[in-house]
């Protein structure tokens, strides 16, 4: 199965894939993972990914786009992949058609689309705080530290991301709006659509996002 996951930033996509990708044993593919990586190693692409994320902004197609050319030729993902993080845009989405028939002459099975609110969005973000030293990411209502601004697994000192300061994330929403959630409207016309509501216990929205692929999983079984 070749699967796409979006939301609004704070939706939980980034939980929602590791768990999806493992129970469906396929490799889960996010930009954002790889932005973090090079920021953190000072790479150019870091560097200059930075300045838009610290913003709320998008990353240029171009910074990203033969990334994930790159990745999704990879032998674990010829078969299928789930993938967080690209495409954001119309634009993007049609370039990854193109990548699919280029790399697996293939084409994306289904867009599981994470729906949340805005107000449980800034909730969920304005919480968060990120250990410097092993980058866990606590909260401060849903999972808190023993000790506030101190990780509970190597003592380091916990802060809260520029992307995730509430000026930040008025931003992340507006762009999202004007970007990304015309891409729902892009796949809902293609038929490949699936919404989830992305509220309540992390087990549970597991849980609703295998019962939705379940029937999806069967079909690309069969064929």
């Amino acid at each position: 199965m070749r699967l796409v996951l979006v939301g609004p930033p704070g939706a939980g996509k980034g939980t929602q894939a590791q768990f999806i990708a493992e129970h469906v044993a396929m490799p889960k593919i996010s930009t954002g993972d790889i932005f973090r990586a090079n920021v953190s190693e000072g790479s150019p692409l870091g560097v200059q990914a930075k300045a838009y994320m610290d913003r709320g902004d998008l990353v240029p197609d171009d910074v990203t786009i033969d990334m994930v050319r790159n990745r999704l030729a990879e032998p674990d993902a010829l078969d299928g992949f789930l993938l967080d993080g690209f495409p954001r845009t119309v634009p993007q989405a049609q370039t990854l058609d193109d990548i699919l028939r280029e790399t697996a002459d293939s084409e994306l099975d289904v867009v599981l689309e994470l729906v949340v609110d805005d107000d449980e969005v800034i909730r969920r973000l304005s919480g968060r705080r990120t250990c410097r030293t092993c980058n866990h990411i606590w909260h401060v209502d849903f999972d808190p530290p023993k000790e506030p601004d101190v990780c509970d697994l190597d003592g380091g000192e916990l802060y809260q991301r520029d992307d995730d300061q509430a000026e930040t994330i008025a931003n992340r929403l507006e762009v999202y709006a004007e970007s990304t959630a015309p891409l729902v409207a892009y796949y809902a016309g293609r038929g490949v659509l699936i919404g989830i509501d992305a509220t309540g216990p992390v087990d549970d929205v597991t849980q609703r996002a295998i019962d939705a692929l379940r029937p999806l999983r069967a079909g690309v079984s069969d064929a």
